[in-house]
């Protein structure tokens, strides 16, 4: 048995959606707790099941929980009782990032293989050899990775081919705690990046950001507690929207933040939507004649990866051509073939069309994209493959005429909170029914 979303779409959206606190800041935060014995409070803390498995992850090793409210989590490791994460009720990335508290607080470590979307190969080796440059001694099983360091990890030079996210995270704890002084080149500047840094710091870290895609710490002796809140979900505000352009509606997104926001924002503008920013958060209004654009992914503060999916459905109603070139994940335009069904003309290729250096060039990937519109899209029944693409089936269901079934909306379940209930807060016809097939 498995739960299915029931959409019936063809009416704009109008209303109040909150953001939840963002799941790629706190489950990095919720990790990070492992590396003091002293009690650590985070706040706006999401609850979906990408929260649920980052929990379980803690408390298998040691952390004692409780969640004084909703969304407050109070956490204390005093001891770390396994550094075995054992095998977890679902396989996430997020697992990795465990490595470096357990070999801080233990001197070894063993997580289980990573898991997560299929949208692309998860550059797993540029946490490895992070870890391999601060004197970790890192074995691959068949079951997962198992490490261990001779009495402490020491500081060092770290280069990234590529500045990975989370690698730059798996870099930021190492490097706190480590002997010496930790630089990390060519590393991520994420805003989610920037939110772990600044709860090290009230931690006792010495860690800054310089110029140039640099971050340097001095390791210290010891971390000690501390308070912290989760900042508001940047892909989720992006999400809802889209999801008022698409509609032709007009949505507040409550907790949305402008800084977050400034790119996609443009490009809401350039395609003939609008956009108004408030105090505590930004209305987002479609229009009855929206217009093509070109578009690229890339690191921040470019354009997202993650508001891709979304937009490209808002592309499909937008007259004349849309060209998208995706740079950070090379096999990310699989979900275009559901909406192909649905009645988008859009076309893949292997070409880099746009002007950012690619590192899918040459590689056959099709990479690209080129979306004609506007085109009128019709029901259909979608197997939900990965989180965004999940949540771009959900906007392409809700401008479509007719009623959609979304199978595998569990991927949605944890990325989003109460997703649903969201959606009915703003006029959409969605039913989530147990399908007993």
């Amino acid at each position: 048995m498995s739960d299915v979303f029931k959409i019936t779409g063809g009416s704009p959206l109008k209303g109040e959606m909150a953001v939840s606190g963002a799941k790629n800041a706190a489950s990095k935060m919720i990790i990070a707790t492992l590396l003091t014995d002293e009690p650590v409070v985070l706040s706006d803390v999401p609850r979906q099941q990408e929260t649920e498995i980052t929990h379980e992850i803690i408390t298998t090793v040691g952390a004692q929980t409780q969640w004084q409210d909703e969304h407050t989590l109070k956490t204390q490791t005093s001891t770390i009782t396994s550094s075995h994460v054992a095998e977890l009720t679902r396989k996430n990335r997020i697992s990795v990032l465990a490595i470096a508290p357990l070999l801080h607080r233990t001197g070894e470590a063993f997580v289980p293989l990573v898991g997560g979307d299929k949208i692309g190969a998860r550059p797993v080796n540029f946490h490895i050899q992070a870890l391999q440059t601060l004197g970790a001694n890192i074995q691959e099983t068949p079951d997962g990775y198992r490490a261990t360091v001779n009495k402490r990890l020491k500081g060092g030079l770290i280069r990234f081919p590529y500045p990975s996210v989370m690698a730059t995270e798996t870099a930021i704890l190492a490097g706190v705690l480590a002997e010496g002084r930790t630089v990390i080149r060519n590393a991520a500047g994420e805003p989610e990046v920037k939110a772990l840094i600044m709860m090290l710091q009230n931690m006792g870290a010495i860690i800054q950001i310089n110029s140039g895609r640099s971050i340097e710490m001095i390791g210290v002796e010891k971390l000690h507690g501390t308070t912290a809140h989760i900042m508001p979900d940047r892909i989720e505000a992006a999400s809802y929207g889209a999801m008022a352009v698409g509609t032709c509606g007009e949505i507040f997104v409550r907790g949305a933040e402008h800084e977050h926001m400034i790119t996609f924002l443009n490009a809401v503008r350039k395609i003939g939507g609008s956009y108004e920013v408030q105090m505590d958060g930004i209305v987002f209004r479609g229009a009855e004649s929206l217009k093509g654009i070109e578009l690229e992914t890339d690191t921040h503060p470019g354009f997202m990866t993650d508001w891709q999916q979304p937009f490209v459905v808002c592309l499909t109603q937008a007259h004349g051509t849309s060209v998208v070139h995706e740079t950070v994940y090379e096999e990310r335009f699989g979900y275009t073939a559901a909406l192909k069904e649905m009645g988008a003309d859009i076309t893949l290729f292997s070409n880099c069309l746009g002007e950012i250096k690619c590192r899918f060039r040459g590689q056959n990937y099709k990479h690209s994209a080129v979306i004609t519109g506007p085109t009128k899209l019709h029901a259909a029944e979608v197997e939900v493959p990965d989180i965004r693409a999940g949540l771009a089936f959900v906007v392409a269901a809700l401008v479509a005429d007719g009623t959609s079934t979304l199978t595998g909306i569990h991927h949605l379940d944890r990325g989003y909170e109460r997703l649903e209930e969201k959606l009915k807060g703003v006029g959409a016809q969605i039913e989530r029914v147990t399908n007993s097939a």
